[in-house]
């Protein structure tokens, strides 16, 4: 007897997620349990029968972005059970159930539930259907108490696997509402992470980006620390590549940077949240470093892996940054050898310590230093692809559909791209030649 539903039983779920890479393969990795136990994602064109929305809350356009997404998929699919879940669902889950259409929101204690909770509501509506009542009972189960670490090991949307190693942080920024939303720190072991990892490669899976809230912090549940796993992770034969997506740069200890320029498989590729170059503004921010030793760590990479890619964080605007503040962080920035800003611009937020600092900056001057910094990173980004035109390196190449160019980064995460009709190469690993790069 076949345990695999029929087409009649098969129900049908969408998926919205927002925010962090973190969010999207906690997404993926509910798809694909969902999916195992009968609920497929939706075709285009169909209506669902359970809605998803993963949410996030880093800023307050991120909020409004998750309320557009809830309504909008009301409006699409009126009968389908809406469920959110997410960093906006557990801090604001008494707002989110008076939403109409909402069914059921589940904060982060509850993540691992989400499979069980969405089974039961949609027998519930089954049940109610004759009778014609409805089932929208907007329930809001969010619970302050944040311990449990739910793992999450899934495939994008092209090629590479994104491995939650941990959650949650014990950092307290002033900006920043992350502690609130996803708990104390908190870790996988690196058994368990392994046995993720060998999983990906019985997959074929080539590469995985290490994902998590503050990586770095890694162990505070088990005792290990982040250098084992990632020497542990280097041993899974069949794993070609590892990306560390994020760490904060006082926990990127030397001892890591020198042991990922020698490893097997770890590439040449860093992100490193600086968030300002001012001492002062990372003082008002609470952050657990300075610019001193940013540059070092941005130096002692350069020493060693010459090539390696190098992607900053940098916010804009926080309470507290003046312009003279700014002017001298822009010129830190200036001074550094990376290879890319990510620029953001600093939204209050509610609860957060950052409200008692004076001097707000107007959302004009916001724009003006965000335009300043992204034309910076733009120059820098340039000048680093242009380095290896006429070099060969090895390129990863993401799927592409029919028809379509074949994309793919290199190592040190330069993207290139092939005409199309390249389709055979999806997956594989090959040695090129850049003449020129793609913005």
């Amino acid at each position: 007897m076949s345990n695999i539903p029929s087409e009649e039983t098969i129900q049908r779920a969408a998926y919205v997620t927002l925010g962090c890479k973190l969010n999207f393969a906690e997404t993926s990795t509910l798809r694909d349990q969902l999916e195992a136990e009968g609920i497929r994602p939706i075709s285009e064109g169909e209506m669902a029968d359970v809605c998803i929305v993963n949410t996030c809350s880093v800023t307050e356009t991120a909020d409004q972005k998750c309320r557009q997404a809830i309504n909008r998929l009301h409006r699409q699919h009126p009968n389908a059970a809406i469920i959110v879940i997410g960093c906006y669902a557990q801090l604001k889950a008494g707002e989110i159930a008076r939403m109409e259409g909402v069914d059921l929101v589940l904060g982060m204690e509850q993540k691992g539930e989400v499979p069980a909770r969405i089974h039961e509501l949609l027998a519930r509506k089954a049940e109610l259907r004759p009778t014609g009542a409805a089932c929208h009972e907007s329930v809001a189960v969010a619970t302050k108490d944040i311990r449990t670490f739910v793992p999450s090991c899934s495939r994008g949307d092209r090629t590479r696997y994104f491995l939650k190693v941990q959650d949650g942080c014990n950092y307290y920024c002033t900006y920043c509402t992350i502690p609130i939303a996803r708990g104390r720190s908190r870790n996988g072991s690196i058994a368990s992470l392994v046995a993720q990892a060998e999983e990906v490669a019985r997959q074929g899976g080539k590469e995985i980006v290490i994902t998590g809230v503050n990586i770095g912090d890694f162990g505070r549940t088990t005792g290990e620390t982040f250098l084992q796993l990632i020497q542990a992770l280097d041993r899974v034969e069949g794993i070609e590549r590892y990306r560390i997506s994020s760490i904060e740069p006082n926990l990127l200890t030397d001892e890591i940077i020198e042991w990922c320029a020698q490893s097997r498989a770890f590439m040449p590729h860093f992100h490193v949240p600086l968030q300002s170059g001012s001492d002062a503004v990372l003082r008002l921010m609470h952050r657990h470093y300075d610019t001193a030793l940013f540059r070092a760590k941005v130096e002692r990479i350069r020493e060693v892996m010459p090539d390696a890619f190098i992607g900053v964080d940098v916010i804009v605007g926080t309470r507290g940054e003046t312009a003279e503040y700014f002017e001298e962080a822009y010129q830190f920035i200036d001074s550094l050898d990376i290879s890319q800003l990510h620029v953001f611009s600093y939204s209050e937020r509610p609860g957060t310590k950052a409200l008692d600092i004076p001097h707000v900056v107007t959302p004009q001057e916001k724009h003006a230093r965000s335009q300043r910094l992204i034309a910076l990173s733009e120059r820098k980004h340039s000048a680093f692809c242009q380095r290896f035109v006429g070099t060969e390196r090895p390129v990863l190449w993401e799927h592409a559909r029919e028809g379509q160019p074949m994309q793919g980064f290199t190592d040190n995460y330069v993207r290139v791209e092939l005409p199309a009709g390249h389709t055979a190469l999806d997956n594989t690993i090959t040695r090129i030649t850049l003449t020129d790069f793609v913005r």
